[in-house]
């Protein structure tokens, strides 16, 4: 059974036999597959009141472990965002309460962003759906499968710069 990239190959193998079109064989799923991703995250994340930035930041504050705290350089860099995209997200779950700004402790300069503990019980809820999303989006794939995959793609990602 194929799908809908399939159809575009043969079409494309039909039109221009002369190309090898196997690129957009990989490239066109992994496009499909981040529409899919996307929409049932936001749809995850809008049950608890959150959306994908927001869940980004909170994620990130709670992986840094106590006392939950990061610089917003360290979230932008986390993120992949501009300062800018970051300063906004920082500004909407202040407003919220989730998350607050002050200077560090170790460099009165400096400043941190904290995951309040209103911050910190919305991650803590929101975690275990979007995880159930995750594994509900790869139930067609072994946990072997799975493992390949998640290799397969992070060679990709290294072959292309990123790396932490």
């Amino acid at each position: 059974m194929g799908d809908a990239v399939d159809r575009i190959l043969t079409q494309w193998a039909r039109e221009r036999p002369d190309l090898d079109c196997r690129p957009m064989g990989v490239v066109g799923r992994i496009s499909q597959l981040q529409r899919e991703v996307l929409l049932a995250q936001r749809a995850t994340f809008a049950r608890h009141g959150l959306d994908v930035p927001s869940f980004d930041v909170l994620a990130a504050l709670r992986r840094a472990g106590e006392p939950y705290q990061l610089t917003p350089t360290a979230l932008m860099r986390t993120a992949l965002v501009t300062s800018g995209a970051i300063t906004q997200r920082l500004d909407r779950l202040e407003q919220r309460g989730l998350i607050t700004r002050g200077r560090s402790e170790e460099d009165g300069r400096a400043v941190v962003v904290t995951l309040t503990a209103a911050g910190l019980a919305a991650l803590d809820d929101t975690l275990p759906d979007h995880l159930e999303t995750e594994r509900r989006l790869l139930a067609g794939l072994s946990d072997d499968d799975q493992e390949a995959l998640a290799g397969l793609l992070r060679r990709l990602l290294i072959n292309l710069g990123r790396v932490p």
